[in-house]
Parts: C-alpha cells; structure tokens; sequence
C-alpha cells in the first residue's frame, strides 16, 4: 500500500475539520470553501476578459451548445 502525503493546505483543513462538532459549523465551512472558489473563478474569469481571451462572442457560442455525451 502507497503512502499518502498531505501538502501544506491540505494538512491546514485536516486539522480544521478536527474542530468541527456539528453539522452546522460544517455548513458553515462549506459555504466558506465555496465562497473562497467562487472568488478566485471571478478573478480569473476578470482576466481572461482582461486579456481577451474571453469576450461577448465566445460567451454568445456557449449559449445553446449541448456538450453532454449522447447515450443510446
């Protein structure tokens, strides 16, 4: 069996999750994962559109497109 090593991060939120005791202090570090995900896909969205690699056109040929996997 391999052995698993935590980076840095990882070992952080272990060692937050040990505190938690309820599931409403588990919602509320949930809902602050999302949140902190949430802002940095804003941020690197706002650049993508800064730079122009991500325009009006690019998100007007989204609106519409099927990408799912047809099943038979």
């Amino acid at each position: 069996m391999q052995a698993i090593t935590f980076n840095q991060a990882q070992m952080h939120v272990l060692n937050m999750a040990s505190h938690i005791k309820t599931a409403a202090s588990l919602d509320l570090l949930k809902e602050q994962l999302a949140a902190f995900y949430a802002k940095l896909i804003d941020e690197q969205m706002d650049e993508l559109w800064d730079s122009g690699e991500w325009n009006e056109q690019k998100l007007a040929d989204l609106r519409g497109a099927h990408f799912r996997t047809e099943y038979k």
